[in-house]
């Protein structure tokens, strides 16, 4: 089981112990559902407890491009699917709209809640797919090709509802991203792009576990869930002013715990954690505590920042740009000057299509580093 120690030690650590298998060994290996052939840094990258660009400069010294080509794209799909959303917020909307829609025939329909609560639970009967439902609910992670399985199963053998399952995984998984999930759960489904689907097959399940598990009675097809066309992409966002005069409050979100790289010296640092604000449904404990245990400094609630702001005389409250995502629906009423890191500015406008398109933006993206 891995262990996910809540500090920035923890993660550095991991990241050095890591590095050596980030070249081919990570190409090679990466789809087996087996301890240690992933990083698992990605509840620290989720919360930018480390930054991308620490991970991918680190990379770059250990192994030269090529060697380490699928890692660094690796590091990059959390990029761009935070861009693609970035540019589409009306998606993250659609997701809520369809996860009030699913959870209301949830309430009304007996057979329907009994699917959902016998797999939120593990016990469905299909014996790979009851074990990752209780791993995650046991250790908040799951290997990524477990989570494409996963999904796939509760949407074409189980007929679940897909907003309901990006929602169990967002309750649950310590690196739930509002981007990287729902847009996950989109892609398996075929309402990310368009007619394509992901199957879960019991051949492939069996190889890429060892032969821990050879299910039977899966889907034999995927057909694509209906939904909306993508709306047409905004323009990119870009930063704030920085004030110029007044007091200035720092308020740190769970999106970036790493916010030294602002320009500006604060009058005073808060903390606004917005994890329950994950769901519509209870997230997790331990999943509320891992992020509340990342950061160590004072805390204010969303309804309580205008009182801290009141107390320290500020004028300003500057933070680091908030994504699409709970975190902004939970602080949408708050004035704030949110600055965008450069990272993001530069690989965000990339993420107009699809990830192949993304890609060959990746080696100038690397350079500009």
């Amino acid at each position: 089981m891995i262990a996910f120690p809540p500090t920035r030690a923890a993660a550095l650590d991991r990241l050095e112990a890591f590095l050596p298998k980030a070249g081919v060994a990570y190409a090679r290996t990466r789809n087996f559902d087996r301890a240690g052939h992933v990083s698992a840094l990605s509840p620290y990258l989720r919360h930018r407890v480390i930054t991308e660009e620490e991970v991918l400069r680190k990379v770059r010294a250990a192994h030269c491009y090529k060697a380490a080509e699928k890692f660094i794209q690796e590091v990059y799909w959390r990029t761009y699917w935070k861009g693609w959303l970035e540019l589409r917020p009306a998606v993250w909307d659609q997701y809520k709209t369809d996860r009030t829609a699913a959870w209301n025939a949830v309430q009304s329909q007996d057979g329907l809640r009994q699917r959902w609560q016998d797999a939120c639970a593990g016990e469905t009967g299909i014996a790979c797919f009851d074990h990752w439902a209780r791993d995650l609910t046991k250790t908040g992670y799951l290997h990524n090709h477990a989570r494409m399985w996963f999904a796939s199963i509760w949407i074409f053998t189980l007929q679940l509802p897909w907003a309901l399952g990006a929602d169990f995984f967002l309750r649950h998984l310590l690196d739930g991203d509002p981007a990287s999930n729902t847009l996950s759960w989109r892609w398996v489904g075929g309402l990310q792009t368009k007619g394509k689907t992901y199957l879960a097959r019991p051949a492939n399940i069996a190889d890429y576990t060892d032969g821990r598990f050879v299910p039977e009675g899966l889907a034999a097809v995927a057909a694509p869930l209906e939904g909306p066309p993508h709306p047409a992409p905004r323009p990119c966002p870009v930063s704030d002013p920085i004030p110029k005069t007044g007091r200035i409050g720092l308020l740190v979100t769970e999106e970036d715990l790493s916010p030294d790289w602002l320009p500006i010296t604060p009058d005073a640092t808060a903390f606004c954690q917005t994890t329950s604000h994950r769901s519509h449904l209870a997230v997790a404990p331990q999943v509320t505590d891992f992020v509340g245990n990342l950061c160590d400094m004072p805390r204010v609630l969303p309804d309580d920042i205008a009182k801290w702001m009141a107390m320290h005389r500020l004028d300003h409250v500057v933070t680091s740009y908030i994504p699409t995502g709970p975190t902004r629906d939970a602080l949408a009423q708050v004035p704030l000057t949110q600055i965008i890191r450069p990272f993001d500015a530069a690989a965000w406008p990339h993420a107009t299509a699809g990830f192949f398109k993304f890609k060959t933006a990746i080696p100038g993206l690397l350079s500009a580093l």
